[in-house]
């Protein structure tokens, strides 16, 4: 099976770069191959994009910055060969669900107010702003984002308010739900998640550890029960973790077979990697960060400089069997 699958693969190359030389740029990302990649925790490290690809990739020909949580930071994760992008939902005054990582636009269009009390048709009159300039566009729906996606990439959504329902309704009728990843903090001693609405029907990752600095129960018995769901958990991510918690989880996602996965943001993921870690900032988003987490045993990351870590684990051997891609600079 492994060796008919690569078979596979070395042939989508093959095809990829003959249809490149007659027909332009091609880009090659298949979805269901990367959702089996996330189910298996032996392959290789996957690179998820905080708030999509936002950050220039000169390494990759795209020299310039896009607005975070776009449809255009979307375009360039599938472009880098990202296995999956992680973008933040918020609800509107009269109930669309809007790409928003905070609970203002101030920050990121040239607006100003509160998402909640703005109508979807003032979020879309509102333009993101562009840090390399060119061409702008309107705060997506989660609608047209999961269209723009279909097909091309895997999707993490970080909700950021009480709207799982809601949420898991519109990715239903998407159509796109294969390649969307959930997640959400089980208390101690709850059943696990994935198997309650709204998650049974969508791929879900336990969250695990602290919240603002406060510990919320045991963190590997908490991980223990949730990954003993029929909905199976492909994956467990690390909160502000101390290095005894963190080896404790461990265990038990190496027992269920089932992925690390850690923020490379300060102040994020393991604790311990930020005391051997230069202090914070985006400094820690780096490669002495990426190692000591794949060293021990992280092999999802989560990071603000995608490029750069694709770079980094090309370099290393550790993409696994990611499908071949013809980048596209955009």
């Amino acid at each position: 099976m492994r060796l008919a699958r690569f078979t596979s693969r070395r042939l989508a190359a093959l095809t990829a770069t003959l249809v490149a030389a007659t027909a332009g740029p091609v880009v090659a990302q298949p979805a269901d191959d990367l959702r089996d990649r996330l189910y298996d925790w032996s392959d290789g490290v996957l690179v998820v994009a905080h708030r999509a690809c936002h950050a220039p990739a000169p390494s990759r020909g795209m020299p310039k910055a896009v607005p975070e949580n776009s449809l255009a930071a979307l375009d360039r994760c599938v472009a880098l060969g990202v296995d999956m992008v992680e973008i933040d939902i918020r609800r509107t005054a009269d109930g669309a669900l809007v790409l928003m990582h905070d609970p203002t636009v101030d920050r990121t269009t040239n607006g100003r107010g509160r998402v909640s009390d703005l109508t979807l048709a003032q979020i879309q009159a509102l333009r993101l702003d562009t840090p390399g300039g060119g061409p702008t566009e309107a705060p997506p729906t989660l609608e047209a984002f999961l269209a723009r996606a279909q097909g091309r990439i895997l999707i993490n959504l970080d909700v950021k308010e009480p709207i799982a329902e809601q949420v898991a309704q519109v990715v239903l009728a998407s159509g796109a739900a294969g390649q969307v990843l959930v997640k959400a903090r089980p208390e101690a001693g709850a059943a696990p998640m994935a198997d309650l609405p709204p998650y049974r029907s969508l791929a879900f990752m336990p969250m695990v550890g602290a919240v603002g600095g406060r510990a919320l129960g045991d963190p590997a018995g908490i991980a223990a029960l949730q990954v003993l769901a029929e909905n199976r958990v492909p994956a467990i991510e690390l909160c502000d973790l101390r290095r005894s918690e963190f080896k404790a989880v461990r265990a038990q996602a190496r027992l269920a077979r089932v992925r690390l996965w850690s923020n490379a943001l300060a102040r994020k993921g393991l604790k311990g990697v930020w005391a051997r870690a230069w202090a914070g900032g985006a400094a820690a988003d780096g490669r002495h960060t990426w190692r000591r987490l794949i060293d021990d045993g992280v092999s999802v990351i989560q990071t603000n400089r995608p490029a750069t870590l694709l770079d980094y684990l090309d370099a290393r051997g550790l993409r696994g069997n990611a499908p071949p891609v013809v980048n596209a600079a955009l």
